[in-house]
């Protein structure tokens, strides 16, 4: 299935995470805990200062290396409840030592205890060792999670019926992204949980939840499963905004994000997007895309159905799930939405069979009443090949159906394609009202209904349905009015014309410019290089290489800490200056590698390396190497002398170094004195150094290049050895840039 109209809607556009400021200050007795990639463990940092560990020190005013510090497995929590925990830049594995113990609770609703990601970085919390879950909000009331990406290292998924999908003890895996239950007056944003090996989220016994930008997607089982056993009823305002529900019931390949090993119940699998035990509350959700969900995508089924609960659905986008594309049970409305029941996308597919196919009929929106409920659709556009796009089913005569100005277009029926699928159906006995609706190819036409038009959309194929309305287009300005309802599928104005357009579309209806949608992240090798100076210089030259490292993934992806090493011959001294470089997508670093050869090593030139890697995988594993070549030495009778730079070019301000080496006869000579003259570029002024030659015949100097217009370019360095009454000149040049 295609999407490439879907990029144009602003309303799903939203769900691309942006960065945000998420820095919000609690209390003024609330306390600020940090925790960055460069940071020391509880005996080295306080966790009270956005600083590196310094390298040495006990209770440094510094941050942590990892949360799970403020919140050990076992002992007392490190923060308190309306305390904030902002999380810096990098990767932060959780599990090895257990999962994370509970968020503590918050005072009150206004002030949370906050688990954040900070502003302009979306940091990663990746699950490891099979641990149970990676966020921990059994229990915790009050609390505010943002910005942060939330995942595991393994492709595997849980308990899978085919053992090269399955999960074994010596993978990184972990089970669920965030476990709640008992949990109340809680607030989710800019969260990506993603690729866990059995749910994204694991919660039930929820009370006044808010979700705003988040993702559940690729996760092993479910997207977000309410079971936990027992307590799983939820009560209150559940609200969840600008969300993804997708490819749950797949597994996520780490290296490249792709969905692979689908299956769903028939193999012992589950699949749906989205699903709860028996609950309450009510439900809003708002601009939501839930698509390609191996069982239902949203299963609202196990409402309770008391006269105090209600589930409202505006601006839904739900294609391609497997099962229903929703199903909800008792009071509910559904409101300019675009639901389209490709429920055998998976056919061939994976590990999917036949019977896990079009689940429950394979109906677009499946209503369930218990007696005294009111459902109302309206203002949809509805396309599927499931038996009926509208079913209903169970309640009393008591119960109220009103469908009214949806669009319906049949397909082939997926059991029977001789027969083409129906608009509505159902055994429900409730009292049901159709008005202003149109249906297309659809195998028996419900009063109060047109269907001898073709409704003549941007895409009418069921694999890639675009249900926006093309010019001239017959559902333009014929539906009945309903007050309540002004906006459209993008939030446009209705009416634009003489009366509202059947469907989900306002056609001709203005809206704000979409914006710019972030590229979904693709991982690419990274560019590696090694450079330096390639001349011969005598054995036992210290010499000083640059690396420079590019990460090439693309914007989508996050940032990435890359291991360096370096590779030196054996007896030789190798010394990087950084160990590890965290670049965002497109950015490039620099480290440096200084080699110093053996003063015995013989004529001949050796391989120096330099490598890095992540946990991203083999992707992010590149290696660059260079030449290191040692002269041959020239027996000769007399004094002889040579002279070399670290480097041939260095950065105003950067120290320049210089070593020298004293011969006579060929052997070493200890105690020589050396003077070196360098010459300035403006041919004026001198630095002038001096040394005595160590036993093995060096003498190495250095000094603080200068910034100012009189340093910039090329020196002369002449250097003078002097032993009794030999004395030897060379000469040599290297360059000091801006």
């Amino acid at each position: 299935m295609t999407f490439s109209s879907i990029s144009r809607r602003k309303l799903f556009l939203s769900l691309l995470l942006p960065t945000v400021g998420l820095a919000a200050v609690g209390s003024a007795q609330a306390t600020t805990f940090y925790v960055r990639a460069d940071g020391g463990d509880a005996t080295q940092c306080n966790g009270r200062a956005d600083a590196a560990y310094p390298g040495s020190g006990t209770a440094q005013a510094c941050a942590w290396k990892n949360p799970n510090i403020a919140l050990p497995n076992s002992g007392s929590a490190r923060i308190a409840g309306g305390d904030t925990l902002l999380i810096g830049a990098g990767t932060y594995q959780i599990g090895s030592g257990g999962y994370m113990q509970k968020v503590p609770s918050g005072p009150s609703s206004t002030a949370r205890t906050r688990i954040l990601g900070k502003s302009g970085t979306t940091p990663k919390l990746v699950g490891v060792a099979g641990v149970h879950r990676v966020l921990n909000l059994d229990g915790s009331s009050n609390v505010e999670v943002g910005n942060l990406q939330i995942t595991d290292n393994s492709d595997c998924v849980y308990n899978h019926s085919v053992s090269a999908a399955a999960c074994s003890g010596s993978m990184p895996w972990a089970r669920v992204g965030v476990y709640a239950a008992a949990s109340s007056n809680v607030w989710l944003h800019d969260l990506n949980v993603h690729g866990m090996a059995k749910n994204g989220f694991n919660a039930g016994g929820l009370s006044n939840w808010t979700l705003e930008r988040v993702k559940m997607n690729k996760n092993g089982a479910a997207g977000w499963d309410g079971n936990i056993s027992s307590g799983g009823s939820n009560s209150g305002a559940m609200v969840m905004r600008d969300i993804e529900i997708a490819w749950n019931g797949c597994g996520e390949k780490v290296a490249t994000g792709e969905p692979w090993a689908c299956w769903a119940q028939q193999t012992g699998g589950y699949g749906d997007g989205f699903g709860t035990t028996d609950t309450g509350g009510q439900w809003l959700i708002e601009d939501a895309f839930i698509h390609h969900n191996t069982s239902d995508g949203l299963d609202l089924r196990y409402m309770n159905g008391a006269d105090s609960t209600k589930v409202t659905l505006r601006r839904i986008y739900s294609v391609a799930n497997a099962g229903n594309q929703v199903k909800i049970k008792g009071n509910s409305l559904i409101e300019n939405s675009v639901l389209v029941g490709q429920c055998t996308y998976f056919r061939g597919k994976h590990y999917m069979t036949e019977g896990d196919l079009c689940r429950a009929y394979g109906s677009s929106l499946l209503l369930i009443l218990t007696g005294g409920d009111t459902a109302t659709v309206r203002h949809n556009t509805i396309a599927g090949e499931g038996d009926a796009q509208i079913a209903y089913g169970e309640g009393t005569s008591t119960d109220r159906v009103y469908v009214q100005n949806n669009l319906v277009v049949g397909f082939p029926y997926y059991a029977n394609t001789g027969t083409q699928t129906s608009m509505a159906a159902g055994g429900a006995p409730a009292v049901k009202s159709f008005s202003g609706n149109m249906g297309w190819k659809v195998r028996s036409c419900p009063s109060g209904t047109t269907c001898t038009t073709d409704p003549k959309l941007t895409n009418m194929t069921l694999a890639a349905f675009d249900a926006e309305p093309l010019s001239g287009s017959p559902v333009v300005d014929k539906a009945p009015m309903i007050s309540a309802v002004t906006t459209d599928f993008l939030m446009a104005k209705r009416p634009t014309g003489a009366a509202n357009d059947v469907g989900a579309y306002e056609f001709g209806a203005t809206t704000a410019p979409a914006p710019t949608p972030s590229p979904t992240c693709t991982r690419r090798a990274p560019t590696l290089t090694l450079t330096g100076p390639t001349g011969s210089v005598t054995a036992g030259t210290r010499i000083s290489y640059a690396i420079s490292l590019k990460n090439n993934d693309s914007s989508g992806c996050g940032n990435t800490s890359f291991a360096l090493a370096r590779s030196v011959p054996k007896g030789w001294t190798g010394a990087l200056s950084a160990t590890a470089i965290a670049l965002a997508p497109g950015s490039s670093g620099a480290a440096k590698l200084a080699v110093t050869s053996p003063v015995t090593a013989t004529a001949g030139t050796y391989g120096i390396g330099a490598g890095t890697s992540s946990g991203i995988g083999s992707v992010h594993t590149r290696s660059a190497s260079i030449g290191y070549s040692v002269g041959k030495v020239t027996t000769s009778t007399g004094l002889t002398e040579t002279v070399s730079m670290s480097k041939p070019s260095y950065k105003a301000g950067e120290t320049v170094s210089i070593t020298a080496r004293v011969l006579k006869n060929g052997v070493a000579v200890k105690g020589a004195s050396v003077k070196f003259d360098a010459l300035k570029p403006n041919g004026i002024n001198h630095v002038w150094l001096s040394g005595t030659s160590d036993s093995n015949g060096y003498v190495r100097v250095s000094f603080v290049s200068g910034t100012g217009s009189s340093s910039i370019g090329t020196y002369k360095l002449t250097s003078v050895a002097t032993s009794g009454s030999l004395t030897k000149t060379v000469t040599s040049t290297f360059a000091v840039y801006k």
